[in-house]
């Protein structure tokens, strides 16, 4: 979510973004998985593509943690998990 708030911040600040509070925070909070993607992609991938590819492998990861927990309720009885 950090990433989507960065890049929607970064359309309505525009350039001077860089000395906008708020983009300093989102900057922050998604550095970590900004920084993973770069280490794991290669270096084919442009870096003004990597939050694209960080939200792109994020939004996989979701829909897999997802269709885990939904299968496990179904094991273990839709009253277990609520």
């Amino acid at each position: 979510m950090f990433i989507v708030g960065r890049f929607l911040l970064g359309l309505l600040a525009g350039p001077n973004r860089d000395n906008n509070v708020f983009w300093q925070l989102l900057d922050v909070a998604s550095k970590p998985a900004l920084w993973i993607t770069r280490k794991i992609s290669p270096r084919l991938i442009l870096d003004q593509h990597i939050p694209l590819a960080t939200s792109s492998w994020l939004i996989i990861a979701w829909v897999f943690v997802v269709q885990m927990k939904i299968e496990m309720c179904l094991e273990m009885g839709i009253a277990a998990c609520q």
